[in-house]
């Protein structure tokens, strides 16, 4: 059994950052991509950014220059650093590795 814990949500101001956390637990973190979804109220989950067991990453387009994914094995965590954030950045954001997900975190970008 795996369990994924994200932290780091908030309320941020357009052009702010904030970084995001999923701490996992179990033994298949360093083996498996990992992978940050959001969804926002009444639109489908997408896909935001992927990073491999090699440190490969792959993003949404609508992110791509201001979202940084990154991983550290030896803590079994992932992490989404977000800048230049936009109002339709505003979502629950989740962390996915193998069939498992977290809870979520709130991400809300407003003035």
């Amino acid at each position: 059994q795996v369990q994924l814990v994200e932290s780091g949500g908030g309320l941020v101001q357009p052009g702010g950052s904030l970084r995001l956390s999923c701490a996992a637990s179990g033994s298949i973190f360093s083996i498996y991509p990992m992978t940050w979804y959001r969804q926002a109220p009444g639109k489908q989950r997408e896909l935001v950014a992927t990073i491999t067991s090699s440190g490969n990453t792959n993003y949404a387009d609508s992110v791509k220059g201001r979202f940084t994914i990154s991983r550290d094995n030896a803590k079994n965590t992932v992490y989404l650093q977000m800048s230049s954030l936009k109002p339709d950045d505003t979502a629950v954001y989740y962390c996915f590795i193998a069939v498992y997900w977290g809870q979520g975190t709130q991400v809300t970008v407003s003035s």
